[in-house]
């Protein structure tokens, strides 16, 4: 895999600000606000800032939070990180081809990986089946 790397300067020519806020900057949207958290269609989300697909709809799951939410990662496609910001510990979310913030992964989804990918709308694209 070749990593995608960009200035700053360049980031931000490309991005909305919103997605440079979460994508560049480790933001997050707020809940129940982002296209995709209840979105039903079939395909595959891909990142925003290098289009490497990420997630595919099979995975996709109403977990509640107001964020889309993924039992699976498409391979190699995600990296996890410990984050112990906000005075917890988490597993932060990035893409592994350009580091972009995603979201957190949790261990209380579903059967079979019993994961929870909790992924910011606005990090992601889709390309519908």
């Amino acid at each position: 895999m070749t990593k995608v790397v960009k200035s700053d300067t360049e980031w931000r020519a490309q991005l909305s600000p919103e997605a440079y806020s979460v994508c560049r900057m480790h933001g997050t949207e707020a809940p129940f606000s982002g296209e995709f958290y209840d979105y039903k269609g079939e395909g595959t989300y891909k990142c925003v800032c290098c289009n490497t697909p990420l997630f595919e709809s099979d995975t996709k799951f109403d977990s509640g939070t107001g964020w889309p939410s993924y039992f699976e990662a498409v391979e190699d496609a995600v990296t996890e990180i410990k984050d112990g910001t906000h005075g917890m510990m988490r597993v932060e979310v990035v893409c592994a081809t350009c580091d972009a913030h995603l979201g957190h992964v949790f261990p209380d989804g579903p059967a079979p990986t019993h994961q929870r990918y909790c992924i910011n709308s606005v990090c992601l694209t889709l390309e519908e089946k």
